[in-house]
């Protein structure tokens, strides 16, 4: 393998602790095989492990391994806030649900079984019969099968009698390889199944236990055609790329500005995505912040800034792996110039998108007629979006706007959870004002505002059919379109 093929600065994490001999045996392999690259792309190798109270016989048909996928999830966090680049699982049993960590971790954990077939398909491509020495749990979950099951090969494992007599014994019995026999009498049990495998016809011999590898030397001074899986795994991490490894794609979710907004944005993101079943819906993670200060009050006034307790959100939400950003408020989006350059995943920028549509979608309209906070008006995120376009922006008097501000935060408005008839009145007015001073598309600009009404391409307005818009629905299906395949094809 070549060693240009690593990417700078690669660090990669070893989960110990389910296995004592085992997963030293590969810290060990893999430290000399990081050695060998070239002196500008070493791999930092980091090795980690917590006590685990591992069950006395781990690798029986029926074992419980609730315990153990949660330590590895754990462990596997652990290696994550340490910020390395991919971690090996020496462990078969805790492959058998490997995908199911997988799914809840940002950092790609390098397939052991992938590994081993990949070898033996490079190395034996003419290999028609495989023994393996794996657990009986291993075994029972068609770990193996599921990664060989569409190859031209046969899958061999020692008989029922040898498999518990000899195989398991001499892994977990009191003087296995587990308790740190490594010759005597679990090297001749080893034996006896790896001739039971090779009776039946197999040309090479697989362990599926990483104890096992420990004493590969042994058994092959021996006669023994068997290879090293921890030597294979090791080696497995100099040509590793992250992108081999696929994710659930996760929207990150600014919220508590403001906390019915953030529910209102959800109920859409979940409203517009394709979805049969739980599992085919978007993974969320929402920073639930309602102590964000208030975005007008620090515009127009001489409230707190909240630049940095927005940023701390996005942060969060990055640490926690989302993969964009979506932040249900206009007025807050006039703070994120100030700390997208910070960040390493975007913020989809609602005002933006809500212009697109406009032009996509109403591109025979002339002006847009705006409805939002003091603050968003004053700060002109929106005319800085629309300026790029060819409409003009139409915004309310100070009457008017005084009535869509109480709408928003009076004592009977939005923010105080009034949405009834009379609230609603209210806001149909300011629109009736923006449609008489020539506004032929209405942007409900405030995340408050569409909880009183839902985006209509014919809303009526004295007669007049006008569409009116909701950012909060636009920037929903585009958060969908991004992260489902199936609307991003159809977006």
């Amino acid at each position: 393998m070549k060693v240009e093929q690593i990417q700078r600065a690669m660090s990669v994490g070893i989960v110990g602790g389910l296995g004592a001999i085992g997963s030293a045996d590969l810290y060990a392999k893999m430290t000399k095989v990081a050695a060998k690259a070239a002196p500008h792309e070493r791999i930092k190798v980091l090795f980690g492990q917590q006590a685990f109270d591992d069950i006395d016989m781990a690798g029986a048909e029926n074992a419980e391994t609730n315990a153990r996928k949660l330590y590895v999830f754990d462990m596997l966090r652990e290696f994550e806030e340490r910020k390395s680049s991919a971690v090996l699982l020496p462990c078969f049993i805790s492959h058998t649900f490997l995908d199911e960590v997988q799914a809840e971790i940002g950092i790609p954990v390098i397939d052991m079984v992938a590994a081993i077939r990949r070898h033996l398909v490079q190395r034996l491509p003419k290999l028609q019969k495989i023994g393996v020495l794996t657990s009986s749990y291993v075994r029972k979950k068609g770990l193996f099968e599921k990664y060989f099951g569409e190859d031209d090969v046969q899958l061999l494992y020692p008989a029922a009698a040898i498999q518990h007599a000899c195989l398991m014994r001499a892994v977990y019995g009191t003087t296995g390889i587990k308790n740190g026999y490594l010759d005597g009498e679990s090297i001749d049990l080893l034996y006896r199944a790896c001739r039971d495998l090779l009776d039946q016809g197999a040309q090479v011999i697989v362990p599926g236990m990483t104890e096992i590898s420990t004493v590969a030397e042994v058994l092959r001074a021996r006669g023994i055609p068997i290879v090293d899986t921890n030597q294979i795994y090791a080696e497995s991490a100099l040509s590793f790329k992250a992108e081999q490894i696929g994710r659930s794609f996760k929207i990150g979710v600014v919220g508590g500005v403001g906390p019915a907004a953030t529910v209102d944005f959800i109920e859409k993101v979940i409203r517009n995505t394709p979805a049969a079943r739980d599992q085919d819906h978007i993974k969320l993670v929402v920073e639930h912040n309602p102590k964000i200060p208030d975005r007008t009050d620090n515009l127009i006034g001489d409230g707190a800034d909240p630049t940095v307790a927005i940023y701390a959100a996005c942060k969060r939400l990055e640490n926690d792996n989302a993969d964009m950003i979506a932040i249900p408020c206009n007025t807050a989006h006039a703070f994120v110039e100030r700390i997208q350059a910070y960040l390493s995943i975007p913020i989809v920028n609602m005002l933006g998108e809500t212009v697109s549509y406009i032009e996509k979608h109403h591109g025979d309209k002339t002006s847009i007629g705006l409805l939002a906070t003091s603050g968003t008006i004053a700060s002109r995120v929106y005319h800085h979006n629309i300026e790029r376009s060819k409409f003009r922006m139409v915004v309310p008097d100070a009457e008017h706007q005084a009535v869509v501000m109480d709408v928003i935060y009076g004592a009977q408005g939005v923010k105080a959870g009034f949405v009834n008839d009379a609230v609603r009145a209210r806001l149909k007015r300011a629109i009736a004002y923006l449609v008489a001073n020539g506004a032929d598309v209405i942007v409900l600009g405030c995340t408050e505002l569409p909880l009183l009404i839902a985006q209509d391409d014919k809303f009526d307005v004295g007669g007049k059919q006008v569409p009116v818009l909701d950012p909060t629905e636009i920037l929903a299906r585009k958060c969908v379109a991004l992260a489902n395949p199936v609307a991003r094809k159809a977006a």
